[in-house]
């Protein structure tokens, strides 16, 4: 029976993490390229960018020293 051969399997391990790592890499440059919509309504004032930069943000008010 033959010896398994350590090295090799370790190397075809860092290959595939390798691999997998500049997918991952090139998907989110890819994203960041054409962001798509999705999961986010549009109006919805939650999720819609354009509504949170015509609408300041409200604050409540906070009590002061004097009263």
């Amino acid at each position: 029976m033959a010896a398994p051969n350590y090295g090799y399997e370790k190397r075809q391990k860092e290959l595939a993490k390798k691999k997998k790592k500049e997918e991952k890499l090139r998907d989110k440059a890819q994203r960041k390229l054409s962001p798509s919509s999705d999961g986010l309504a549009p109006g919805d004032p939650e999720t819609d960018v354009a509504s949170l930069e015509n609408e300041p943000p409200t604050v409540p008010s906070l009590p002061t020293k004097n009263g």
